[in-house]
């Protein structure tokens, strides 16, 4: 899809010529300054192809936009990309969904990442183990998991939980058939983590369908929230054997 620049399209006016420095970025649609974690970041190629940045190294002006779905939607509907690069550029017609798979991508990539460093480990037992030792900085759940055993694991949990990925996926990052329940130790990848789970979540929420992809599913995304605050040892009471997940 071939965009061009749309006569009022957005009230704010253009500021592509503002530095890429500091934490915040401003979203070239809603004009908010917002951390760079809660965003993506767009460059356009030498063919005026609009390329998503998701890790914001790529060289060049960026394009900056507010990671959830209506802003990518209005993005490609009233030509806020042609607008901040000057002139026509091309837009993935399906962009929303690219993006998506994309940040589903990069997130198992992390969590794998974060496997092989020692810093996540899966399954009921030892997941739970390593929450009781407080050593967990976030937990990653399978999406199509029982929702009455995911809750269970929690316990007393206050820490954010994800759920982005699906049993089979978080299996296969773990050398296992179905994984349920992973605890990410502290640090720079558990942050990581939790920013493209955020970043994920935001781009599938459900917004009216747009010529940039289908309507969000909100089970794709993995929405960042907290446990429980049931006491931890109620959790465990009841606990059956770890059978892998």
């Amino acid at each position: 899809m071939t965009a061009e620049p749309a006569e009022g399209d957005l009230s704010a006016p253009d500021d592509g010529d503002e530095p890429e420095t500091g934490p915040l970025r401003r979203c070239a649609v809603t004009r908010e300054r917002l951390p760079k974690e809660r965003m993506i970041r767009f460059v356009v190629a030498p063919d005026r192809r609009v390329v998503p940045d998701l890790a914001a190294r790529l060289p060049g002006r960026g394009i900056w936009l507010s990671a959830r779905g209506d802003v990518i939607e209005t993005a490609c509907t009233r030509g806020a990309f042609a607008r901040a690069a000057r002139g026509p550029v091309t837009v993935p017609s399906d962009l929303r969904s690219e993006l998506q798979a994309a940040l589903s991508r990069r997130f198992a990539d992390q969590l794998g990442l974060a496997r092989r460093a020692g810093q996540a480990v899966a399954g009921f037992a030892k997941a739970r183990e390593w929450l009781g030792s407080g050593r967990v900085a976030l937990v990653v759940q399978a999406r199509d998991g029982s929702a009455e055993e995911r809750q269970r694991f929690l316990g007393g949990w206050g820490g954010p939980v994800v759920t982005p990925l699906d049993g089979a996926r978080l299996g296969a990052l773990f050398g296992r058939d179905h994984v349920v329940h992973v605890a990410v130790a502290r640090g720079r990848l558990a942050e990581t983590l939790e920013h493209e789970a955020a970043r994920l979540a935001g781009l599938a929420t459900d917004v009216r369908a747009g010529q940039c992809g289908g309507r969000g599913d909100g089970r794709r995304g993995g929405a960042v929230r907290r446990g429980t605050d049931q006491p931890y040892g109620e959790a465990g009471r009841n606990e059956v054997q770890d059978t892998g997940g």
